[in-house]
């Protein structure tokens, strides 16, 4: 595909801001250019027609252990990656956080150099890493291999802070595991440190918030629950306003009423993410995770013991969920999974919305069966099983 400018028109755009109708989206190479009415564009201008789709802007996972067949634990390289990318633009994914959970230090080494060569080639497909673990709370460890678990290294430490925000996005940690003097190194690089895997106390989760813990990984899961006499993380994330949540929402790892009600708390700080494993986009019955093989079965991951293994959801099928199941306005549940994870990894300047100057990242879908009808990455048309490319040999503008 050429990089001639194209203009996207006949969709209802959620821009991040509003809903517009009868207005074009102009691309030219990997940005948008502005968005404008329909009246406004040259008539010799080339065009992609929408076919009446919702559009929004390309979709933000924060947390992606796999899909498509491949696990990123299992096979640290360029190549997963590449088939993550792939498997994630058939439901408008377009950017992620491949997430490495609890491993060796020589593994980790080993993500942290991958990504961050990676990042030279494609800085806005892979956003950074994912660190989910390994100073994790045993006790909530979940699916994550125990032989692994270990206290805090202070050269491990050091070598991700040096790493930096643009090659270690975010980190997993459980707060009362780890000192206090390492969480502020890690926040004060620029890392988005996140409570998860914890039994931390109410007093102890507020505590690494003042530390400078931003955000919980997959509320309500693997955390010291809300109770009347015990609030426990999930009391003191609600009760404080600017921390980050990200939720599952898959029917299975939280009831929609608590997908609801957390809504209702956290607003513009709650962020939709997959937890997503290797069976999404792939013909799986099991896989391994953390040691452990993992049946996935009637739409859940789940080892021979019961324990969840990660999720087989996309970020389409989350906000569709939070939509019917869970009563939250589309145009919220979309800014849930692109404006509000762009703002927690402080890339809102470039991403999660449809506006001048922003990568040229959308999502089309439609709106009563979730379903991805086309994807715009970086300004071409990256996946499209009904939609024809505007930069073809035909220079005329298609007809309507």
């Amino acid at each position: 595909m050429s990089n001639r400018p194209y203009a996207l028109t006949h969709c209802t755009f959620y821009t991040g801001n509003q809903v517009l109708q009868h207005h074009a989206l102009v691309i030219d190479g990997p940005r948008i250019l502005d968005i404008v009415p329909d009246g406004h564009l040259a008539p010799t201008l080339p065009r992609l027609d929408g076919q009446g789709c919702t559009a929004a802007p390309g979709f933000i996972d924060l947390q992606l252990n796999g899909c498509g067949g491949v696990m990123f634990n299992d096979d640290i390289t360029a190549a997963t990656l590449d088939t993550m990318h792939r498997t994630n633009l058939c439901s408008g994914t377009t950017s992620f956080l491949p997430t490495l959970i609890t491993t060796s230090d020589a593994a980790m080494l080993d993500a942290i150099a991958l990504v961050a060569n990676y990042r030279c080639r494609y800085p806005n497909r892979v956003l950074g890493l994912h660190l989910e673990g390994p100073y994790l709370s045993l006790n909530r460890r979940g699916i994550h291999n125990k032989t692994h678990i270990r206290p805090v290294d202070a050269a491990m430490v050091q070598h991700i802070a040096e790493s930096g925000p643009e090659v270690v996005r975010l980190v997993t940690l459980a707060p009362e595991k780890v000192p206090p003097e390492y969480i502020q190194q890690l926040a004060q690089a620029g890392i988005l440190v996140s409570a998860g895997h914890t039994e931390a106390s109410f007093e102890a989760a507020l505590a690494g918030f003042k530390t400078g813990v931003g955000m919980v990984t997959h509320l309500f899961n693997a955390m010291s629950p809300w109770q009347g006499r015990s609030p426990g993380v999930v009391g003191a994330v609600f009760s404080q306003r600017d921390i980050y949540a990200g939720i599952i929402a898959d029917g299975h790892h939280v009831h929609y009423g608590s997908v609801s009600l957390a809504h209702q708390i956290k607003q513009d700080r709650l962020v939709l993410v997959t937890d997503a494993t290797s069976p999404v986009g792939a013909d799986l019955d099991s896989f391994v995770i953390g040691g452990q093989e993992v049946f996935y079965r009637n739409g859940r991951c789940v080892s021979a013991d019961g324990t969840l293994g990660g999720a087989a959801l996309t970020l389409m099928e989350a906000v569709g969920n939070c939509v019917r199941q869970a009563n939250i306005p589309l145009a919220e549940a979309l800014r849930m999974a692109t404006l509000y994870p762009a703002r927690a990894i402080a890339v809102d300047r470039y991403l999660g919305l449809l506006a001048a100057g922003y990568q040229a990242n959308v999502a089309l879908f439609d709106p009563h069966t979730f379903t991805v009808k086309g994807v715009i990455d970086q300004g071409a048309l990256a996946w499209r099983p009904s939609l024809t490319d505007p930069n073809s040999d035909r220079r005329q503008p298609r007809k309507k």
